[in-house]
């Protein structure tokens, strides 16, 4: 089997149990909507919600969402089969970032099949000081969104698949890709 599979399978396998396990965690521990667990005083801690929308809870108030979110799944989870399908045999890097939003989806796709709402729990937030302030004038708001393991390595996955796709990969043109018009006269150049 070429090593893209593996490595696909693997770190999809991770972030599914990652995500499930830190979810089952914060269901256990933390009452829903009220209870919450200082990390960093003041910027971090766990909490326990559960979002019904999309990110930013978009669609929370859809009664067709549960619908849309698994017709999106699937067509998301297709694209991810198909361009690992497509990438070299032993392309590990890009392999990694697509089994780390594939592993992100499902975690998500997992909680809305048996929770009707995905458990969101990190929460990072500025409560006092200039950077508070600053955020209250400029974003209206003093923290991110809750979000989850799954969220985390659906950003992380698609962020570093396009840098790597944009910086590290090289598109260069080869002879074969231009015209003859295009391809300078070497015996020209050297004289």
């Amino acid at each position: 089997m070429p090593r893209k599979y593996s490595i696909f399978a693997i770190v999809t396998l991770v972030v599914v149990a990652l995500d499930q396990l830190s979810k089952a965690w914060v269901r256990g521990n933390i009452e829903m909507w009220r209870g919450s667990i200082s990390v960093i005083d003041g910027f971090f801690e766990l909490v326990y919600f559960v979002n019904t929308g999309a990110a930013f809870g978009v669609m929370q108030d859809d009664p067709n969402a549960m619908v849309k979110f698994a017709v999106f799944t699937v067509v998301a989870l297709s694209i991810m089969v198909l361009m690992v399908w497509r990438l070299p045999p032993e392309e590990g890097f890009a392999a990694a970032m697509m089994g780390a939003i594939m592993g992100g989806a499902l975690g998500n796709g997992v909680d809305r099949l048996l929770f009707r709402g995905v458990t969101d729990f990190l929460r990072f937030y500025v409560e006092t000081g200039s950077l508070a302030d600053w955020l209250r004038t400029n974003v209206q708001m003093t923290e991110w969104p809750s979000f989850n393991v799954a969220d985390s390595a659906i950003v992380v996955g698609v962020i570093a698949f396009l840098v790597q796709q944009l910086f590290f990969v090289d598109r260069g043109a080869t002879e074969a890709d231009l015209d003859d018009e295009e391809l300078p006269d070497l015996e020209e150049a050297l004289e």
